[in-house]
């Protein structure tokens, strides 16, 4: 099952680590002050269509599946192996790893990400910026902490890629559905959400932040408005969104092609 869980390592890569990467950025409070509540799908408005308005379908294959809530193992376990290196365990949140997938899918488009639901912890370290918290700028060292993220993505077939997420499509689109979506279509939602990212605008460098409270901040207010996923994007730094981002339209081609 190894070759199988593809489609697991890019969500890590793409969708985990992105939002790792913006956790990763932020000044945390201190592990005194956290709470970090178990995992649970983020409320959504249920939709009320008749049927789902399907553009991108899948045709999914009749083979046997592990059932959604006793996938956790055999993924990580296939993650693991795939990627040959036992120290990205620690990088994992195995429980409900498939729903902690589609539900940080669902927020990247939004202002916030669910720290609580995510696939993959968060990267070490604060931001790295130089200057006082009222005017300081992103330093062009903070790129480098997300290398090993950037090179995964890089790694991965696009077209592999694709044909293991057709293997393991009703997974997601159960998960989906559960998260507050009966009508929808993950497929769907899931090239929305790679058009949101690549539609991620280039900010000018060096990049202002400010630290008003506890978090960093854009000082730019149109940049400060700009949903997660596209933060995340001009956060790593010019050269890193645009290798995301070839791979991004990669995998969105074949996403695409998948059409009965």
């Amino acid at each position: 099952m190894n070759k199988s869980i593809l489609w697991v390592v890019v969500i890590i890569a793409v969708v985990g680590g992105a939002a790792v990467l913006y956790y990763g950025l932020q000044k945390m409070r201190p592990e005194s002050q956290r709470q970090v509540p178990p995992p649970a799908a983020v409320p959504s408005p249920p939709q009320t269509d008749a049927g789902p308005q399907i553009r991108y379908p899948i045709r999914t294959e009749e083979k046997p599946l592990p059932p959604l809530n006793e996938s956790d193992a055999a993924m990580r376990e296939a993650v693991l192996g795939l990627l040959g290196d036992k120290s990205l365990e620690a990088l994992l949140n195995p429980q409900e790893f498939v729903r902690r997938v589609v539900a940080t899918v669902d927020n990247l488009p939004r202002r916030k990400l669910a720290l609580r639901l995510m696939p993959v912890k968060p990267v070490g370290g604060t931001l790295v910026a130089t200057g006082g918290d009222d005017g300081a700028v992103v330093n062009q060292e903070n790129p480098a902490r997300y290398s090993r993220y950037v090179r995964m993505v890089e790694a991965i077939d696009a077209k592999k890629l694709v044909a293991v997420y057709v293997h393991f499509y009703p997974l997601f689109q159960q998960a989906y559905r559960e998260l507050g979506y009966p009508n929808g279509y993950f497929n769907d939602r899931l090239v929305e959400v790679i058009d949101n990212l690549l539609a991620a605008p280039d900010a000018r460098e060096p990049v202002r932040v400010v630290r008003p409270k506890v978090f960093y901040e854009f000082a730019e207010p149109e940049l400060e408005a700009l949903p997660a996923g596209q933060k995340i994007l001009i956060r790593i730094g010019a050269a890193n969104a645009s290798r995301i981002k070839a791979k991004l339209r990669d995998i969105r081609g074949e996403l695409t092609r998948q059409a009965p």
